[in-house]
């Protein structure tokens, strides 16, 4: 499809992509959202929980949410969007990924970009409900990336998922971690690895058999974080290798079910990339908007109605 010409305006202060970032992942509240939790058992004898919110009345449809990087079903891009959707007639499911909901998952492994078996594994419990006609999915960010490789990877998504909305969505997982990794992008770098690391600490209680006290000191950066957990704890070679195999980008040209991403230029996450120009250009699934502003979800906006949650309402309607 051609590119969507966007029509996003943040406020003036709003301009920076420091600034509406920062503001948005510290200090943008949403109020309002009643949550009711439910746990999922896994295949592999791991759980995840699951936050619903709901509308007023009884619903048929229901948008699941998946949150980034070492978020959570209660941070402000996730809670916004249910807010919304709920008062619009639409159920919402708030996914916390493994080891995300406050309480440590029981294997070694974890989450990660491309972990789409926990995506298909929630799909499949919410349609196991029989109440839902209709599912979309909403990823932020790392969330973003799963849910565009969900549905590009494979030819069984279920015919109730009719569309997909990925929000700064890193879809060249190699190109977005050297971004991070600059040195204008220190400050974060620094947070996710301190979290990260103090979220495997456990681990190696837990088990010490595959991670050892040297190689928890030797993690210095994501990519060594990555080397030496995300890697080896989910099935692949090196960090360069999960990289490879997890990224969405490859996966785009085969998108079937209408798709939405919207990835700022000023986003100092993303790489070059990440703004899939030409497989939106060649795939009529596929709509790219790309707003001068808005950073890394952080597309400030009147009412405290961000801007890609209105947008991701809106697309659900027009397509």
């Amino acid at each position: 499809m051609p590119i969507i010409q966007s029509t996003y305006k943040p406020p003036f202060w709003a301009k920076k992509s420091f600034v509406s970032t920062v503001f948005s992942g510290l200090a943008r509240t949403v109020n309002g959202v009643e949550q009711t939790r439910e746990r999922i058992e896994l295949n592999d004898g791991d759980f995840m929980d699951l936050d619903w919110s709901y509308a007023n009345q009884p619903s048929r449809k229901v948008i699941i949410l998946l949150h980034g990087l070492e978020g959570h079903a209660q941070r402000p891009y996730i809670t916004g969007a249910a807010k919304l959707f709920n008062q619009n007639g639409i159920d919402a499911c708030a996914v916390n990924f493994r080891g995300c909901s406050g309480e440590s998952n029981r294997l070694y492994r974890s989450y990660h970009s491309g972990a789409t078996e926990d995506l298909k594994a929630v799909v499949h419990h919410v349609l196991s409900k029989g109440i839902y006609d209709e599912i979309y999915i909403k990823g932020i960010s790392l969330g973003a990336n799963m849910a565009l490789k969900y549905v590009g990877e494979r030819e069984d998504v279920p015919k109730e998922v009719k569309a997909v909305i990925a929000v700064s969505s890193p879809c060249d997982l190699k190109g977005s971690c050297n971004e991070i990794l600059s040195l204008k992008n220190r400050h974060y770098a620094i947070r996710f690895l301190d979290h990260l690391k103090q979220k495997l600490k456990p681990k190696l209680i837990q088990f010490p058999e595959k991670l050892s006290i040297a190689d928890y000191k030797s993690i210095k950066t994501l990519i060594d974080f990555d080397h030496v957990y995300t890697s080896k704890a989910h099935g692949f070679k090196d960090a360069f290798d999960y990289y490879e195999q997890s990224s969405s980008l490859q996966y785009l040209p085969n998108i079937t079910v209408p798709t939405l991403i919207i990835n700022a230029l000023n986003d100092s996450f993303l790489s070059a990339e990440c703004y899939p120009v030409k497989e939106a250009k060649l795939n009529t699934n596929l709509y790219l908007e790309m707003p001068k502003y808005g950073g890394h979800v952080g597309f400030i906006d009147k009412g405290n109605v961000y801007y890609n949650e209105r947008r991701a309402f809106e697309f659900l309607f027009n397509i």
